[in-house]
């Protein structure tokens, strides 16, 4: 068994995408899951290698990748140390970079080819990262299998409560600021987000999105969850009656945190894992 990190590719505006790989040399082309991190959170939150290595002890490859504006940098990869990127972020611009790993996944001259089944590829998305994915999955065929863990069920992260009169001077002045709850950093949120969302309504509605996939789907969420509620699991499940709903009893993150230096993960999130490698075993042809 292998992983090779931080490999880089093009993303939104030529910035790099910064992905990891796991995959095992001596068992070729197993399906594929690549992962999709959510608005404040990147490959490495709460040592993510651990959840990629249970999948791969499990018979796949894995992937898992930084969007390329979501402030970290390829040399500090866990960090937000760039804030002008971090502003510049956007729904369209996230949508552009899943479809670029998805091409580097399934590129006849990726040097892990050997390692990937093509045909068999599945899709895991964090929080903003889930309704990103929901709305890929939705319309890009090569996905064949969905999860997504504490989604949105609308694109309005974070300014969706936000008063009128914060989003008019918002426009008036041309960027936001919130306190990133973990490192309490002045995050900035250039107007751009709202006129992003504004322009690519249709695309941007991940309702509409939902009701119309068609490949399986696991809807997870944790009844504690006070960043996205639980009612935006209820939301798509009710757009997408087909996709299977998993609830247990946990926060946002399912019990993690970073940096987190245990061996094992809390019990939340490995219940949700197994749920989640038991499913993809079920729908992703070996």
């Amino acid at each position: 068994m292998a992983k090779v990190k931080n490999i880089m590719i093009r993303g939104s505006n030529n910035r790099p995408i910064v992905l990891d790989i796991f995959f095992n040399e001596s068992r070729p082309y197993q399906p594929a899951i690549i992962y999709a991190h959510g608005f404040n959170g990147f490959k490495d939150w709460g040592n993510f290698d651990l959840i990629a290595e249970q999948f791969l002890a499990s018979g796949f490859t894995f992937i898992k990748f930084n969007f390329s504006h979501n402030g970290t940098s390829p040399d500090q990869p866990e960090n937000f140390v760039d804030l002008t990127a971090f502003s510049e972020n956007n729904y369209t611009k996230q949508l552009h970079d899943l479809e670029q790993v998805i091409d580097w996944v399934q590129n006849n001259c990726n040097p892990y080819g050997r390692c990937i089944d093509k045909k068999s590829i599945g899709l895991i998305g964090h929080s903003m990262g889930g309704g990103i994915s929901v709305i890929k999955a939705a319309e890009d065929a090569r996905i064949k299998a969905l999860v997504t863990w504490s989604a949105i069920a609308f694109c309005k992260t974070p300014w969706g409560d936000w008063p009128k009169e914060k989003i008019s001077d918002w426009k008036q002045t041309g960027v936001a600021y919130y306190v990133n709850g973990r490192t309490r950093q002045k995050m900035p949120l250039n107007y751009q987000l709202y006129e992003d969302y504004l322009n690519n309504g249709t695309r941007l509605d991940i309702i509409k999105a939902a009701s119309s996939i068609n490949i399986p789907w696991m809807i997870c969420h944790g009844t504690e969850d006070i960043n996205v509620p639980l009612n935006h699991a209820y939301n798509l499940k009710e757009a997408n009656g087909r996709a299977v709903m998993v609830t247990v009893s946990s926060d946002h993150v399912f019990g993690r945190k970073h940096p987190w230096y245990e061996t094992i993960q809390p019990t939340p999130m490995q219940d949700v894992l197994n749920r989640n490698i038991l499913f993809f075993k079920q729908h992703l042809d070996k």
